[in-house]
């Protein structure tokens, strides 16, 4: 694998790493805030960047079984949740590739650059 480049996503509405700042997110594409993580609220969200996916694994949750990666920041490589990658049952397809971001584990780094 190369070397990654960190993207510096612009504009307001920004999540990033609550260890080092990096972004992660737009606020905007949040589709949910109603998701339960190791740490508590957790976001489900369209696009992520900056971040590193590890092993496919498969996860009994509350919605029932999912094969699922945690994912880290680039930049500290602190865990900040995990991406979906295939849900067994049709009413849960919807979350395959989307992320969960554990609350506390992000912060808002929102700039308005106007």
């Amino acid at each position: 694998m190369g070397y990654m480049h960190k993207v510096f996503l612009s504009g307001t509405g920004i999540y990033g790493c609550s260890n080092c700042g990096t972004h992660l997110a737009f606020k905007d594409k949040v589709s949910s805030k109603s998701y339960t993580g190791q740490y508590g609220t957790a976001y489900l969200v369209d696009e992520v960047t900056n971040v590193r996916a590890g092993e496919a694994e498969k996860r009994n949750m509350t919605t029932g079984a999912h094969i699922v990666r945690d994912i880290v920041c680039m930049e500290c490589n602190r865990y900040l949740g995990w991406t979906y990658v295939t849900a067994f049952t049709s009413d849960q397809k919807f979350k395959e590739g989307k992320f969960i971001l554990e609350r506390s584990l992000i912060c808002d780094r929102s700039r308005n650059w106007d």
